[in-house]
């Protein structure tokens, strides 16, 4: 074997190597089995006192769509804003038949004549009312004409909305 021979071969060896370094070094150790709080636990090694409040999900849709999310605010931020400014996106949720339109989106449904009639909530002006108003508060977009969806950054925090609210009872 020649110099040249040898010299590729080690070469070769050693980005193998790297490869699997690298390789390894993606993959990030699995929680262990019984560490129940393994996301609450990252929090806390990621940001100590005063600590930050975190939410992040994955989510497939029965209309076939895939979203991934995650968004963190530190604790001493939200402790600290004004929390009224909140308040007419919070509200515009708090109405179930806004709800329900929502769901229905998620699910593929994307016409308000056809929210109308699967929902039989009212009329389509009815129906209308409600998709501007949830329209005025980000939590639906036309994507096309007289279509609407559910923006892509916000299916994840309205499930997180939810999970909380499911969490109190």
């Amino acid at each position: 074997m020649s110099s040249h021979d040898d010299r590729l071969q080690a070469l070769e060896e050693r980005v193998a190597a790297l490869e699997e370094r690298l390789a390894d070094a993606a993959v990030p150790p699995a929680p262990a089995a019984d560490d129940v709080f393994w996301a609450l636990n990252g929090i806390r090694e990621r940001y100590p006192d005063p600590g930050a409040v975190l939410f992040a999900g994955t989510a497939s849709t029965s209309a076939g769509e895939r979203y991934e999310y995650q968004y963190g605010l530190e604790t001493a931020h939200l402790l600290d804003v004004g929390w009224t400014a909140y308040a007419e996106t919070l509200a515009s949720l708090g109405n179930p038949v806004r709800l329900s339109i929502l769901r229905a989106v998620l699910g593929g449904t994307e016409t308000v004549a056809a929210l109308a009639e699967e929902l039989g909530a009212g009329t389509a002006g009815q129906i209308y009312h409600h998709v501007n108003q949830l329209s005025a508060q980000g939590w639906l977009a036309a994507h096309a004409r007289s279509r609407y969806r559910v923006p892509a950054p916000r299916v994840i925090p309205l499930l997180a909305i939810l999970t909380a609210a499911a969490g109190g009872n």
